[in-house]
């Protein structure tokens, strides 16, 4: 059953045409990743689906009944109710229920007791019934219970319930928006970068929660390896159109380099055609004889059509120059301090940067990733402490909300013209069209491009005089999928120090040396890749255990060899036992958890490293078949492996935090 239906859909902005006659079904369980440069019209699509955006020609019939559901990335989110109402009101129709079953409620109590109002009455109880019964629908549908699990995986801490919406950042108001969404249950939902406002653990819930969702959506995201997770067809804005595709987005990728092979095989072995008729023609074209075969062959060059060429379509490419060398030690922070009022961000933090360092900065929302790197750049002042720059060093600065930094009013060129006045407009102009702006779309000012260009202006203003050091907050939020990537391969070449906070799992293991881990007003330092990082939190909680046990030990000798009374004795040993048996049933579960996880995570590991010893064989490269199953097999399992890995994290951070909560009880009650 199609619940959307788009037919020859055609729109125009000022002369620009966006869609061309395109169509489009969306069926009861579509699971649809839409992907294209920025500025094709990904989000543009999903208003004209959410009926947000009218259209020139053309017609979208919606399904009776369907609801659909829109995230946009830009959303104004008000206060005025707290977090709970704001998520359980959203679903349509319930505050009318509730309105109107006070004021049917109202009306029966006025008049119960008048007989004179016998047969109003009898009417009054039926609708305060057939209400009753509405909102018992609702409520078994849409329950406070489900509210509360969709608050609590989105990161929400109970506390928050009560708190008034307009009291949240805009970062988390916009988690707000989305678990409203999530609990309305759509028909239809659309989902523009859902993770842009999502720290890592908030991600793997959001994984989760989406596998399991048994109805239609259409998903935009930057992210391969999520958007890979969860999609099982492509809708993709080509050069020659809009596309579709089945599988996710790897299939999608092997099924454009099928197309560019065939169409060029194709387009080949025409040409060769071609060039032996007319070599036909050009030889006997003089002789009387052949005349007839000639004119055979002139029709068949006039009837032989072009073959269709595969269009590529243009990528943002670009190459960061050589920065000049600074000394060893790049920055030096000594007791930064920063709080905002009463609320200590960071008590004293102590970091050095070394030259070339890749740092990734991970942590949830809220923990102060984007507040340290403000202040390392120089936006933030601090309230105690020191950071010293090393000689010689240059910073450039990325913005995580880059449109705050844009002059709206200027044009893309007079907007990286200013970061660097003294550079040649030529040159401006080479690194625009590097980033996708070619022509007049230089011109352009800033106010009319969508959020993906505004994102390559910024960084097309931070190349044209990067620096030997660059601070990124989210570099690839409203970036499209293969511009995220050419970002990645860029900086991965980038020869100088590179300092940046990012939630994409994918880009932290391409490009961080070293993770700085953000929580409860301490940065914690791991040198290593995102993996050696998770690899050392699973370190330090065996550690955790293995100290507790040694002041368990500790303790035990430091008693002294004397019998306790016998009453004393019995106390103590159910005091004891009580104590177990709560460690046991709030640990045994988390632990068995952590255990599970971490069993499927090695075989899943032993199975790669197999695969993978395979693939290096010279031998395999003969059967194309198992090749190909090899391959399928390892990319699957690498998913598997990415999303089991985001679990692990979240689960062994669970048990850290429940285990150090139970020792902190127990020793009050020593």
């Amino acid at each position: 059953m199609s619940l959307v239906v788009l037919e020859d859909i055609t729109l125009f902005f000022a002369d620009r045409m966006i869609f061309d006659e395109v169509q489009l079904r969306l069926g009861t369980h579509d699971r649809i990743g839409l992907i294209g440069p920025n500025g094709s019209g990904k989000t543009t699509l999903l208003k004209v689906i959410a009926g947000a955006q009218e259209i020139d020609d053309g017609k979208v019939t919606t399904a009776r009944g369907v609801r659909v559901g829109w995230l946009p990335q830009d959303l104004v989110v008000l206060g005025g109710k707290t977090l709970l109402d704001f998520v359980v009101s959203s679903v349509p129709g319930r505050i009318e229920i509730d309105r109107d079953l006070a004021a049917a409620e109202a009306d029966l109590v006025a008049i119960q007791d008048d007989p004179a109002h016998a047969d109003t009455l009898l009417e009054l109880v039926e609708r305060v019934t057939d209400l009753h019964e509405r909102k018992d629908h609702f409520d078994r549908f849409f329950s406070e219970h489900e509210a509360f699990s969709i608050l609590a995986g989105l990161g929400f801490a109970p506390s928050d319930h009560g708190r008034d919406l307009g009291e949240f950042s805009g970062g988390w108001k916009m988690r707000g928006a989305l678990a409203a969404l999530l609990f309305q249950r759509p028909d239809v939902l659309l989902l523009d970068e859902p993770t842009n406002h999502l720290d890592m653990p908030s991600v793997a819930w959001f994984a989760d929660f989406l596998k399991r969702w048994d109805r239609c959506f259409i998903l935009i995201s930057h992210d391969r390896e999520f958007l890979n997770e969860q999609i099982d067809r492509v809708v993709s804005f080509e050069a020659e159109g809009l596309r579709s595709y089945v599988g996710n987005y790897e299939r999608y990728v092997e099924a454009r380099l099928e197309e560019e092979t065939i169409l060029a095989g194709k387009a080949k072995n025409l040409e060769r055609e071609r060039e032996r008729l007319t070599r036909f023609v050009d030889r006997f074209r003089a002789q009387a004889n052949k005349a007839r075969a000639v004119q055979s062959r002139i029709k068949a060059l006039d009837r032989m059509d072009d073959v269709e060429t595969f269009q590529k379509r243009h990528v943002m490419r670009f190459a960061f120059p050589p920065t000049e060398r600074t000394v060893a030690e790049v920055l030096k922070l000594e007791g930064v301090r920063k709080a905002y009022g009463d609320h200590v961000v960071f008590p004293g933090v102590d970091l050095i940067v070394g030259r070339g360092e890749k740092i990734g900065i991970i942590g949830v929302n809220g923990a102060g990733k984007t507040t340290l790197l403000r202040m390392i750049a120089g936006e933030l002042p601090l309230d105690g402490g020191t950071i010293r720059t090393g000689s010689g060093v240059k910073a450039g600065y990325y913005a995580q909300h880059h449109a705050d930094t844009l002059d709206l009013s200027a044009t893309v060129q007079e907007i990286v013209q200013r970061a660097s006045p003294g550079a040649p407009v030529s040159r401006v102009r080479s690194l625009l069209g590097a980033f996708m702006f070619r022509g007049d779309d230089v011109d352009k000012p800033a106010k009319v491009l969508s959020g993906g260009e505004r994102a390559r202006v910024a960084l097309a203003r931070l190349l044209i005089n990067p620096g030997n050091l660059i601070l990124m907050d989210e570099p690839t939020n409203h970036l499209d999928l293969e511009s995220s990537e050419s970002l990645a391969r860029s900086l991965a070449a980038y020869d100088g120090t590179l300092i940046f906070v990012s939630h994409n799992r994918s880009l932290i293991r391409t490009l961080a040396s070293k993770i700085w881990n953000v929580e409860g007003g301490r940065v914690d330092i791991y040198p290593g890749t995102l993996d050696e990082y998770l690899y050392a939190c699973a370190q330090r909680r065996k550690e955790v255990v293995v100290a507790g046990d040694r002041v368990v030990t500790r303790a035990a000798e430091a008693r002294p060899a004397v019998a306790p009374p016998r009453e004393d004795e019995k106390l103590r040993k159910r005091r004891e036992a009580a104590v177990r048996q709560r460690r046991s049933k709030t640990l045994g579960p988390l632990e068995n958890k952590v255990t599970d996880l971490e069993e499927r995570i090695a075989a899943l590991e032993a199975a790669q490293a197999k695969r993978s010893a395979q693939l290096a064989d010279p031998e395999i490269y003969g059967d194309d078949a198992r090749r190909r199953r090899l391959l399928g097999e390892y990319q699957g399992d690498q998913i598997k492996l990415e999303e089991l890995t985001g679990r692990w994290e979240v689960a062994a951070h669970e048990l850290e935090v429940a285990r150090t909560r139970l020792d902190a009880e127990d020793a009050a009650t020593v």
